[in-house]
């Protein structure tokens, strides 16, 4: 494919001197290599800094991940901070994850921030996300950020930006940076001289403080000392949990914490795996075959910067089967709301929170224990939003979303995979000193309020014709609404983007309470819900099916299932999706 015009300018302007000479080099080479589709893609656009951060693969480029995309997004940040906090001392904390990278990137984001003359708490090497929000917080920082592609492959790396409550930017800050960082159109705008004075590195001290507060979440640590050996096994995928994970299981009173030694070092190459994703089984597969090996307890393991929990756990027949998100979200919660109801420790103004596309047995849990829960739109700086509107009036328990991601308490304000493990392990120690497993408690939670299963598809339609049909089938899904899936009876349709939730049966149309998002919901007579949502940063559309199928007693879990997922194939088919 030949180089465009525009394309070729772009590249013009990266052989310039404001560019340093390996990168014009490493530019050259694949000029002289012929490689115009990897110079398309390259230089094509500016890679876009989004609402949450940058993300893309590394390389030269435009469009790419380097000092140069990374440095004026810094600058762009600074810049921000400078009019927003005026004749103040401004403060900020970063860290990285594994990747290829991810110091170096760490360090170029330091130097820039201290040649603007801003307080730099720079972590002495990796650490997880959370802890990233917790030290914001902890070190009363106006923002911070840091280095990681989450669970992207190794091609990827990124740059999450957080503010002053922890959490990541969220309106009016997130389009004012934004602004700033489309303003900053050369290198040669970006201050990379740092001052060293101005940088400090951060550590143990903070590890410590994290602990801390993290171990005041333990509910029964009685049960904990009954059960201290519980067999743990627990993988951080080659990424930055083993920083923290294994410490924190220490520190609740764990004494059998066995680390996957195959997947213990940081690696940005994740060597072990094809995607650093506990969501995949391929990425868990050794973990679970030590955890039968040794007759485990639990599986736990973290992605390469710690926000997403992956949970192992064996069945009634014996075998390692994995939990998905919705499961360790409901298990989770349906824990600590009955823990705390057992310890005397609830309150009138407890509340949980949990994404519109999330499994709603948690609403139905926090019903049973007379906890208020609250919805919010898909990602965590939405569920970290409503903890700080509510602050100091009432109290947030827990809330998660689908994708593994789950939070307890409120010191950090991101999903937190590190007090995750420490709360599934206390969970497993809890049922195991009942002569139980962690798999059976989940069962007769589900027998309790009604299996949920859920499932995901996620189409994906490339290009400028992708994106119109995606939007087409979001319009047509609007103009022409089921009015049955799959023999199921509509009774309710939620539209996010207009803040319409219209009731089939009485007419009645009530707001959804939420901002404005691309989401539509069709929910059935039977408590099934479907929903359609465009991604946000990728030429994809995910379809969410969750189906609630009676259980009347634990023994009846795999046929129930097993129709579950049956309704979830005849709704798929239905509506036309494979």
């Amino acid at each position: 494919m030949a180089l465009t015009p525009e394309v070729q300018n772009t590249i013009n302007t990266w052989l310039t001197p404001a560019y340093d000479a390996d990168t014009q080099a490493a530019i050259r080479q694949l000029q002289a290599d012929g490689q115009d589709d990897q110079l398309t893609d390259a230089f094509y656009r500016t890679l876009e800094f989004g609402t949450g951060g940058l993300r893309g693969i590394m390389g030269p480029g435009s469009n790419r991940m380097n000092r140069y995309t990374l440095g004026m997004a810094t600058q762009g940040l600074c810049n921000y901070l400078l009019q927003s906090f005026p004749g103040q001392e401004i403060k900020v904390a970063i860290a990285h994850d594994s990747r290829n990278n991810s110091r170096a990137f760490a360090e170029i984001a330091a130097g820039i921030f201290s040649a603007n003359g801003i307080t730099v708490y720079l972590f002495e090497a990796l650490r997880p996300t959370p802890e990233l929000s917790f030290a914001i917080r902890e070190l009363g920082c106006q923002s911070g950020c840091v280095i990681t592609a989450s669970h992207n492959p190794k091609e990827y790396n990124g740059y999450k930006v957080y503010w002053n409550d922890g959490s990541q930017v969220v309106a009016p800050h997130d389009q004012n940076i934004i602004a700033e960082v489309n303003k900053i159109t050369s290198p040669t705008e970006v201050k990379f001289e740092a001052d060293p004075a101005r940088i400090i590195s951060i550590g143990a001290d903070i590890d410590a403080r994290y602990f801390a507060a993290a171990k005041q979440l333990s509910i029964d640590p009685a049960a904990i000392q009954r059960q201290h050996d519980l067999n743990i096994v627990y993988t951080p995928i080659h990424g930055s949990g083993v920083t923290l994970v294994p410490g924190l299981l220490r520190e609740f009173g764990f004494t059998n914490v066995n680390v996957l030694q195959a997947q213990a070092t940081p690696d940005g190459n994740f060597p072990t795996v094809q995607s650093p994703n506990p969501e995949e089984k391929s990425a868990m597969q050794l973990a679970l075959d030590q955890a039968k090996a040794t007759n485990a307890d639990i599986v736990l393991a973290t992605d390469p910067d710690a926000d997403r929990v992956g949970v192992g756990v064996k069945n009634d027949k014996g075998e390692w089967v994995l939990l998905n998100g919705n499961q360790t979200a409901a298990v989770l919660t349906n824990y600590l709301l009955s823990a705390r109801h057992r310890a005397g420790q609830s309150t009138p103004q407890d509340f949980i929170v949990y994404t519109i596309v999330t499994s709603e047995v948690l609403g139905d849990i926090a019903r049973h224990y007379n906890v208020t829960s609250y919805q919010t739109l898909t990602g965590f700086k939405y569920i970290a939003g409503l903890i700080r509107e509510k602050e100091g009036r009432e109290t947030y328990i827990g809330g998660g979303e689908e994708s593994y991601g789950f939070l307890i308490g409120d010191f950090v304000r991101d999903k937190d995979a590190i007090s995750a493990c420490a709360l599934v392990a206390e969970m497993a120690a809890v049922a195991k000193d009942k002569g139980r497993t962690l798999y059976q408690e989940m069962v007769d939670m589900y027998a309790q309020y009604g299996l949920y299963v859920e499932d995901l598809i996620s189409l994906t339609k490339k290009g400028q014709r992708g994106a119109e049909e995606i939007q087409e089938m979001m319009a047509s899904l609007r103009a022409n609404p089921p009015q049955q899936i799959a023999g199921l009876k509509v009774v309710e349709i939620r539209d996010y983007k207009t803040g319409h939730i219209h009731n089939l049966a009485t007419g009645l149309a009530t707001d959804t309470g939420v901002e404005s998002s691309n989401v539509l919901q069709f929910l059935t007579e039977d408590g099934s819900k479907i929903s359609a949502r465009p991604s946000g940063t990728e030429p994809k559309i995910k379809f969410y099916f969750s189906v609630k199928q009676p259980l009347k007693s634990a023994v009846d879990f795999d046929l129930a299932q097993r129709l579950a997922h049956e309704k979830i194939k005849a709704i798929i088919a239905d509506m036309k999706l494979q």
